[in-house]
């Protein structure tokens, strides 16, 4: 699938979270393949993967390892980011983690952690990036939501929390925001198969029940959120801000 080309990306300063695997790998190349200027932050090395891409696109992202939960280095990261590319002008809050638990056995930790990689983690990074959208008169902020707590799924009843809690940020960080020309919006996928999802959750029968509710008989793949996402962080979508935009295959209905 070959992305539209989206002109205002060239060049722009992008960070982005968790973007050396999963969606968010094929985030990082969506805008490199545009001409962005590209860093992203993660956990775990990856440095073969930022040679993979330099070698793929002709254009090297900048990757910074940390932990997002750190907020001071999650915050470092950022002004590194700043450093070599310029203000960050697009942020997009990708990382997360869905990792399932039985509420009944919850303790705080748990809680605490859940909430620092899920919610916390976007507040901040949205702080700081704003802080430099301000300073140069404009920027595009997505924030990953899901569509799982639309759907009032079990299992992971704090993801869940944290993705509602996703959607009323941005739509309140929109409205404060919108008069220093900074837009907010949350994109809400589908069960996107990464490795990690058929590694951990995808069953058979889980997969079937979930595809019998789409109104698209395909499930979706990581490169199906790249053009949702580059047109949410372009001029193509100026005058849409405090949206959520579902990309699921027809599972949900809003409105």
């Amino acid at each position: 699938m070959t992305a539209p080309t989206f002109p205002d990306l060239r060049d722009a300063s992008v960070f982005i979270t968790g973007g050396g695997s999963g969606i968010g790998a094929s985030l990082t190349e969506g805008f490199l393949r545009q001409g962005a200027r590209v860093a992203f932050i993660g956990r775990s090395d990856a440095s073969a993967f930022v040679e993979e891409m330099e070698e793929a696109t002709g254009n090297r992202p900048l990757f910074l390892q940390g932990d997002i939960t750190e907020i001071a280095t999650l915050r470092a990261a950022m002004d590194r980011a700043a450093e070599a590319h310029g203000p960050v002008t697009r942020l997009v809050n990708n990382a997360a983690n869905d990792q399932r638990h039985d509420t009944l056995e919850v303790d705080e930790d748990f809680y605490d952690w859940s909430q620092s990689i899920n919610l916390k983690a976007y507040f901040f990074s949205c702080q700081h990036a704003i802080r430099g959208m301000k300073s140069v008169g404009y920027g595009h902020i997505v924030n990953f939501s899901s569509i799982s707590y639309m759907m009032g799924n079990d299992g992971y009843a704090i993801y869940t929390a944290s993705n509602g809690g996703i959607t009323a940020m941005t739509r309140s960080l929109a409205r404060e925001f919108g008069p220093d020309r900074i837009r907010v919006n949350a994109l809400a996928p589908g069960w996107v198969l990464t490795q990690k999802q058929l590694d951990k959750w995808a069953d058979p029968e889980s997969l079937q029940a979930h595809l019998d509710r789409a109104c698209l008989k395909e499930h979706l793949k990581p490169e199906d959120i790249v053009t949702p996402t580059l047109f949410l962080a372009s001029d193509a979508s100026r005058m849409m801000t405090g949206q959520a935009m579902v990309v699921d295959g027809g599972v949900v209905v809003t409105g």
